[in-house]
């Protein structure tokens, strides 16, 4: 197992990097929000990896952090997700939105990676149930984001609100329950949206 590399980067795609070490030049496939992370060409650079070994091949997959190394490995395990399937996931959705969205049963959130249809969507959030209870997410636990997915009232309506602007049922509850919950639930909608548009959730 390779664990990580550190190296020059010689090379630089939107999905493929290519970095030297030790004077050997490995080919590693990223998801896109990877290259923000990844340093420019000619400069040192460090990913997480997973070795994906094949009669034919032998596919490094690179990640900017442990969490999305973690991420990818967990999601992986889902069948029908390939390593392609598990970059595309995280090219559209963080680890702690990955948590979230399969603690609040948002099977709607992992459609918009390529690949992935409203079938295996839902078979990723079964599969999934329980194995990112761990994260934390800005001082919010996924247990918290379940109870105020799960809450009645001013949240409740706050959050189907949100979903009906296109925001995710997982990206509105993580907003709300950042929130001071006894608000009305104009509040609560102008709070949470101003949270989306300051990139806090």
């Amino acid at each position: 197992m390779i664990h990580s590399l550190t190296g020059k980067v010689i090379e630089k795609s939107l999905d493929e990097v290519v970095i030297s070490c030790g004077g050997v030049g490995f080919l590693v496939a990223v998801p896109q929000t990877a290259q923000s992370a990844i340093a420019p060409i000619g400069e040192e650079t460090t990913l997480y990896t997973c070795l994906n070994v094949k009669e034919d091949a032998l596919d490094l997959y690179g990640f900017a952090t442990r969490e999305e190394q973690r991420a990818f490995k967990i999601i992986t395990t889902v069948s029908g997700v390939g390593p392609k399937v598990g970059l595309a996931i995280l090219s559209v959705l963080t680890p702690d939105r990955i948590a979230l969205a399969v603690s609040g049963g948002d099977f709607k959130a992992f459609t918009a990676a390529s690949g992935v249809g409203p079938k295996l969507a839902q078979r990723i959030v079964l599969e999934l149930k329980g194995k990112f209870t761990e994260t934390t997410l800005g001082g919010v636990t996924v247990e918290d984001i379940s109870h105020t997915a799960a809450a009645t009232g001013n949240v409740s309506q706050a959050i189907s609100a949100l979903v009906a602007l296109g925001y995710t049922q997982s990206q509105a509850a993580l907003a709300v329950a950042k929130l001071d919950t006894d608000a009305d639930v104009q509040t609560l909608i102008k709070q949470a949206l101003r949270l989306i548009a300051g990139g806090k959730v």
